[in-house]
């Protein structure tokens, strides 16, 4: 048995020497999709263009505009004299929002009345938005405490030394909020996922477009033996993979790995044993390798996207497909990612996750197996 099983994986080797796009494959797409994705996707919102109006044009018109654009959130990028003006930049996508100051801003500071400004923000990416809002709140508080504190100085009262309640906001695990920090050991996930099932789903239909899969049928080789001897090499290379992600992550985009490296190697070989097992089962039920290419593609690359929690909250997801997403093998290898890299978790924390991918797997396997069976 592990002769045969042994010539199983020294001859998927040599057709892997001599193939030079899955070479290319192997060692180019991971670290190329790594930098593409990891520069492109940053949910970090900063130098946002803003527009002004500031019909007041007073001191302390400016002083708000200055609140406004010393900060590294906003970038005042026009001054209009029109309301007109403003629509036109925001229908141009010249900015992204534009600061109003009417003209009574500075009596109503100076009589100790509300001064109303408005923000007018572009809600076609309701993300940015959302975040731009956020800041512009947080800059007129600011910038209404500070007044208010001038206002009680120049009438001589003297204000408490610190508010009544004191709160003290700290970040555990991702201190800087770097959103690189959480869509790299995504990326690592989504990318295995990916390559993995496109590596493997080629292996048993090639043997049918090239006519060898008779000899395979006719040989003492067992359905086990032949899905084990196809899938060790790939897991090896996948291994390679694994290594090169991490490693290019940790260089490019500084990602820390506050685990164990061991840990982080050992679960990954759980987790490509789902992932190459659903490219072998792929493979076993497509008839050409057009098809397979295909099939992996849309059965891992879109769901380890879009329903594995690497950028949307599987919680804010309709309930039916919060339970889908449990057949997604790249969430559950997200969880134990996540927790190594930026929780430095053990074992202990990331068992359960780590028990569903070994059982995925095993299903997967068995099932490619019967199915190759079936065909003989």
């Amino acid at each position: 048995m592990l002769l045969r099983t042994w010539m199983i994986i020294w001859k998927e080797f040599v057709q892997i020497s001599r193939d030079a796009r899955t070479l290319a494959i192997v060692v180019l797409l991971p670290v190329m999709m790594l930098v593409i994705y990891g520069y492109a996707i940053n949910l970090d919102v900063n130098h946002l263009r803003l527009a002004v109006y500031d019909q007041d044009n007073s001191y302390q018109s400016r002083d708000l505009i200055g609140a406004f654009s010393h900060g590294e959130y906003f970038d005042v990028v026009a001054s209009v004299r029109s309301n007109r003006a403003i629509t036109d930049a925001l229908d141009d996508g010249v900015v992204k929002a534009a600061l109003i100051i009417p003209t009574t801003y500075s009596r109503n500071l100076a009589s100790n009345r509300v001064a109303a400004v408005q923000l007018l923000v572009d809600g076609s990416d309701s993300t940015t938005s959302s975040t731009a809002i956020g800041y512009a709140n947080a800059i007129v508080q600011q910038q209404s405490a500070r007044i208010t504190l001038a206002a009680l100085q120049r009438k001589g009262i003297t204000p408490p030394a610190a508010a009544p309640i004191d709160a003290r906001f700290r970040y555990w695990y991702n201190p800087e909020l770097r959103s690189t920090n959480f869509i790299v050991p995504g990326l690592v996930a989504v990318i295995l996922m990916m390559l993995s099932a496109l590596l493997t789903s080629m292996t048993v239909v090639r043997e049918r477009e090239r006519g060898t899969i008779e000899q395979l049928v006719v040989s003492p080789v067992m359905p086990s033996e032949l899905m084990v001897g196809k899938i060790i090499p790939y897991v090896i290379i996948a291994f390679f993979d694994v290594i090169l992600v991490i490693a290019a992550g940790r260089l490019l985009f500084g990602v820390p790995l506050k685990g164990s490296p061991a840990l982080v190697l050992a679960l990954s070989a759980v987790f490509l044993t789902a992932a190459l097992g659903i490219g072998l089962l792929i493979s076993v039920a497509s008839h050409n390798q057009q098809t397979a290419m295909t099939l992996a593609f849309m059965t891992t690359l879109l769901p380890s996207i879009l329903l594995s929690g690497f950028i949307f909250p599987i919680r804010a997801m309709p309930v039916a497909l919060q339970i889908i997403t449990n057949i997604i093998p790249a969430r559950h290898f997200l969880v134990i990612l996540r927790a190594i890299f930026l929780k430095g978790s053990g074992f202990a924390l990331v068992w359960r996750p780590a028990l569903v991918l070994l059982i995925y797997g095993v299903v997967v396997l068995t099932i490619s197996a019967k199915r190759f069976h079936k065909k003989l």
